[in-house]
């Protein structure tokens, strides 16, 4: 029997055997790079903001195996593709969640790729918060968010922004959540628009990190300044207070991420950064139709191949359609 509902009664939770559910990647609206712990992981300052591009999964309910697939929507280049292994974290998650609850239940795992593997988009966080929560619906946990969140910190620092599925401001090594309020526009309002540039490289994160030579602590007025503006819903003026702490990093060992910022901001974008350790970089634009101009802009101006795609910032309260807390229609 398959189910795909906004709304679950009682009775999905105990009948329900098959889900399919969407995970929105991310971008880093704001990311700085604090203190570096004795472990060599460092906390974070950081604002993540869902985004309208998706990967889709569909989840069975079995008896004891998990399993997760990947494959392309057909559109996405193959350098974005993930082998699939007990290395997915997708799988991982699964795990993590069945050792949490004492369960002895399974999954299979169906994964649809769009969002771009190694972009600092967050695909396979994205993927792994999907699964959390689809789970936790398919075995009839019924756990809350926070207990979701506990298991997500020890998945990857993005796991519990995107179990979260709305704009937050993530500290520590990304398990400190508080809400970031982002005002919410009608789904047809020209803000929001953003385009994506990849270069069709996967940039490892432990090696951008690695690579990361800490300055001195940042006052916190431009994280300040963003947030507030992301209140009053001014796009444009969040455009001013983009900053990422790993964006020179990337450049210095990827030239081409920077050529691509550059040329994104010379085509009309309000503002550019690289989001987490790249290699994606993203634009925001005035409207849809700007964001595609701009696109098709870069796209010709290149010399090598990119990956681009035009897309929405997701604020606060359309995630509920969205996901990964919902079921895709």
């Amino acid at each position: 029997m398959q189910h795909s509902v906004l709304f679950p009664t009682p009775m999905f939770f105990e009948e329900a055997k098959i889900l399919n559910i969407d995970a929105p990647a991310k971008v880093n609206l704001y990311l700085e790079v604090l203190s570096r712990r004795r472990n060599g992981y460092h906390d974070l300052r950081t604002v993540i903001v869902p985004i309208a591009l998706c990967d889709s999964l569909e989840l069975e309910s079995t008896e004891s195996e998990i399993y997760a697939s990947v494959e392309s929507d057909g559109l996405t280049d193959a350098v974005f593709m993930p082998v699939s292994s007990p290395e997915n974290l997708a799988t991982k998650a699964a795990c993590a969640l069945r050792n949490a609850a004492g369960i002895s239940k399974g999954a299979r795992i169906r994964i649809v790729k769009r969002i771009p593997m190694g972009g600092g988009m967050g695909g396979g966080s994205a993927d792994a918060a999907a699964t959390l929560c689809a789970l936790n619906r398919l075995w009839g946990l019924h756990w809350d968010e926070a207990r979701l969140i506990e298991i997500a910190a020890g998945i990857g620092c993005d796991v519990p922004a995107m179990v979260a599925g709305r704009c937050v401001c993530a500290e520590g090594l990304g398990e400190v959540l508080s809400d970031c309020e982002m005002a919410t526009v009608p789904s047809d309002a020209e803000d929001w628009w953003l385009v994506v540039v990849n270069p069709l490289i996967a940039v490892s994160t432990k090696d951008i990190y690695q690579r990361f030579k800490p300055g001195l602590t940042s006052s916190g007025k431009r994280y300040i300044d963003l947030r507030l503006a992301l209140k009053n819903g001014d796009s444009h003026r969040a455009g001013l207070f983009l900053h990422n702490s790993l964006q020179e990093t990337v450049f210095a060992k990827y030239p081409l991420v920077e050529i691509i910022k550059d040329a994104l901001l010379s085509a009309g974008v309000f503002g550019a950064l690289v989001s987490g350790s790249g290699a994606s970089v993203f634009g925001l634009a005035v409207s849809e139709q700007e964001a595609r101009r701009a696109a098709g802009l870069v796209e010709a101006a290149a010399d090598v191949p990119l990956w681009t795609t035009v897309t929405r910032l997701l604020p606060d309260g359309v995630m509920v359609a969205h996901g990964p807390l919902e079921a895709r229609v």
